[in-house]
């Protein structure tokens, strides 16, 4: 409760503590110090945004007179003022407003006291613990919406006041923050406050210390009488110093009128203010107003408040009960934390024991292999050696016997010794000179420890699934994985979406869900492992959006942010020489795959890369190469035609098949509607694909060839050309389509 007592401008308890309309407080002297000087008409347009909402309210009792009567009632004294000396009674104000009579108090104790009965039983009831004692004159606050506006007046200075606490703006007469009423309540509080914080006489023996009666400003000592006239006396030097009452002296405050000292009986509803039998009947000032008995009112809105005490009181114990909770599962925090980094240390040594293991495993493969290797080595040192004793005997032998001088002798062994020492030189050079060691000196082996440093740097926490006692714990749904935008890109007619996995989750794989294009329903196109994905064969010129979930056996996660994919505007595409056939397919493609030409004089249909089922599509050929004697067939098949006919021979071709003169248009075998024009080396011939109205269109050198070829085009269409020996055709893609008449 301290928190409550301290003025927010010095910090310090109230002191002579005053009530701003914004219903904040401050000490006396802090409101001073804060108040500045405005003029009027300054003050008058600061205030006129407020003064309109607050004029139908003030009218009603005339807003003049509130004013005045509001400067005339806050001042805290107990006898009339002369209007020529107000300024001098309101500077006494603070002082004056902690004395007056006890018989005033008296006439109103019998009703306070059953009020102050009923109050203390229902805060009693509510759980609130408050002081016995009682403020004998508070009945409540004075309606103080005058001070907000500058007094009417020209040329006259005011003063004003920002609330330090809301902000909000006040402003004064002449008289500036004295206009406010002092805040007897709180006054009460911070006496009994202070009291209960034992303000005991500094210098007493005894114990307990006295009560202090003094406070001395300049030593900043408390006394009681006896310690004053014995260690302080009106003496010497000491005469100059200044004794006051000590913060939390029992001080006897009154119900009295400001202005007619009388006691305050009626409460009026009207002007929020306590008055006297003299009020009432002063100027018919309250006659229309609702009067209440200021017992009752202060009876009924102590019973108010110990009502919404006990509501409170309620919250409060609620709370302290959960606060109980929080540190006692902070405590358990604490616990599972200390287990938990013994059981991450134990798995952690457990990984290192297994390393260690390992490695010994590895370093016995490496002494095992050297063992081997020098095994090796010695035996075929052993033969190498064995082989060399043998030769040199072979020569010593051969060298004593060219020492033989009978000739009889030497020709019995001298073929003999030829062959042997040819032979044994053959093979030293086959098995000594030629010879390479049996192993390398180098060790051939490296340690792939790449996987172990990705799985370190992946090892992580999991999120575990909340389990009750004695349940298996298993973990918990992922998180949403989050998208990488800069990894995702769309080129042509896909698109490439990557994300990344969410942290401390279990995951094991991810849905990834495109929509159609055109903000519709979302399908799965992708279920794996894999954190990034690229889907082909969707539709050019459209806003595709993408999100990704993951699952593992508990369940599936959240799905990710979307991210938004635009497909290329036209399309870009090649001949693909796998869907034309293959090799064996008779067609010969460029490396680029734009340009094709056919061996035999049989037809051979080329499909395009890509297929449209939705959207405006142009694409030209440039004929390279042609021939009187072969009539090219030009337009769009679907995936599952006849490589082996002329485009439009079977019910999945829909082709215009042309020579140097004229074209035909040709679906199913069935050829019709002949077109004069035909082309030649350096011709162009456009198809124009609408899968927005379903047509097909063919353009010869930039010219309409005919009106529309075929119409009521559903499904998937691939770009097709059906060429023979003698012609050689270029395809150009990524095209505007030019403007058709459809008709």
């Amino acid at each position: 409760m301290e928190e409550e007592l301290r003025c927010p401008v010095c910090k310090q308890l109230y002191s002579s503590p005053v009530l701003l309309p914004c219903y904040h407080a401050l000490c006396l002297a802090c409101a001073l110090d804060i108040q500045t000087a405005t003029s009027s008409s300054t003050a008058s347009s600061a205030a006129a945004g407020g003064s309109s909402s607050s004029a139908s309210s003030s009218s009603s009792s005339g807003s003049g007179p509130v004013v005045q009567l509001h400067q005339q009632q806050h001042h805290q004294h107990h006898h009339p003022v002369p209007s020529s000396s107000a300024s001098s009674a309101s500077s006494s104000s603070s002082a004056s407003s902690t004395t007056g009579s006890s018989s005033a108090t008296e006439s109103v104790s019998s009703d306070q006291d059953q009020a102050d009965k009923v109050s203390i039983l229902s805060e009693a009831d509510s759980g609130v613990i408050c002081c016995t004692s009682r403020p004998g004159s508070y009945a409540g606050t004075p309606n103080l919406q005058g001070l907000l506006f500058p007094p009417s007046g020209s040329g006259s200075s005011v003063f004003s006041l920002v609330c330090p606490v809301c902000r909000k703006l006040v402003f004064f007469d002449e008289l500036g923050a004295r206009n406010l009423p002092l805040y007897r309540a709180m006054e009460s509080i911070v006496d009994r406050f202070c009291e209960r914080e034992a303000l005991r006489c500094q210098m007493c023996e005894t114990e307990p210390p006295k009560v202090a009666t003094v406070i001395c400003e300049q030593c900043e000592i408390r006394y009681c009488d006896a310690c004053r006239e014995l260690c302080h006396p009106a003496r010497g030097p000491l005469a100059k110093h200044s004794l006051t009452k000590p913060r939390g002296a029992c001080q006897l405050r009154e119900s009295i009128c400001g202005e007619h000292t009388e006691p305050l009986t009626m409460y009026c509803m009207g002007c929020k203010l306590p008055i006297c039998n003299q009020c009432i009947g002063e100027q018919n000032r309250h006659q229309s107003h609702d009067l209440q008995s200021i017992t009752a009112m202060c009876k009924a809105q102590k019973t108010e408040l110990s009502h919404n005490l006990q509501q409170l009181s309620e919250k409060a114990r609620s709370t302290t009960e959960f606060i109980q909770r929080l540190k006692g599962m902070s405590d358990k925090v604490t616990d599972t934390c200390i287990e938990f980094e013994r059981v991450v240390t134990a798995q952690c040594e457990a990984l290192i024991a297994a390393i260690h293991a390992r490695r010994d495993v590895l370093l016995d493969v490496i002494r095992s292999d050297k063992e081997s290797k020098i095994r090796t080595l010695k035996d075929q040192q052993a033969s190498c050696t064995g082989k060399l004793q043998q030769t040199t005997g072979l020569i010593q032998f051969c060298i004593e016997a060219l020492k033989e001088t009978d000739s009889a002798a030497f020709l019995q062994v001298g073929s003999m010794l030829i062959n042997r020492v040819a032979n044994t030189d053959m093979t030293w050079h086959q098995e000594v000179t030629n010879a390479a060691p049996r192993v390398s000196p180098i060790i051939d082996l490296t340690l792939d420890e790449s996987s172990v440093i990705r799985a370190i740097d992946n090892l992580n926490f999991i999120q575990m699934k909340p389990a009750k006692e004695g349940e298996e714990r298993l973990p918990a749904v992922p998180l949403a994985p989050i998208i990488i935008p800069e990894d995702c890109s769309a080129e042509n007619n896909s698109v490439t979406v990557a994300w990344q996995a969410p942290g401390h989750s279990f995951v094991q794989g991810y849905v990834l869900e495109l929509d159609d294009g055109s903000g519709g329903e979302f399908r799965e196109v992708y279920c794996g492992k894999e954190t990034i994905c690229t889907v082909d064969g969707l539709h050019f010129n459209s806003m595709y959006n993408a999100r990704v979930k993951a699952f593992n056996n508990t369940g599936e996660g959240e799905y990710s942010e979307l991210i938004g994919l635009q497909t290329a505007e036209v399309a870009w595409f090649t001949f693909d020489s796998v869907l034309s056939g293959g090799p064996c397919s008779g067609l010969n493609f460029s490396t680029d795959n734009q340009t094709v030409s056919a061996d035999g004089w049989e037809h051979r249909v080329a499909l395009g890369s890509v297929g449209f089922s939705r959207g405006v599509h142009y694409w030209e050929f440039t004929i390279d190469k042609y021939t009187a004697d072969t009539d090219p067939a030009f337009g769009v098949a679907r995936l599952d035609v006849a490589r082996d006919k002329m485009l439009g021979k079977d019910d999945k071709g829909f082709a215009m098949y042309i020579d140097r003169q004229r074209s035909w248009f040709q679906h199913n075998s069935v050829h019709e509607r002949r077109v004069e024009g035909g082309i030649s080396t350096g011709s162009t011939v456009g198809v124009l694909l609408d899968l927005e109205r379903h047509t097909l269109h063919f353009i010869v050198n930039e010219m309409p060839q005919g009106s529309v070829a075929f119409r009521d085009l559903y499904g998937v269409f691939y770009p097709a050309v059906s060429v023979n020996r003698g012609v050689t055709l270029t395809l150009h893609t990524g095209l505007d389509a030019p403007h058709m008449d459809y008709h």
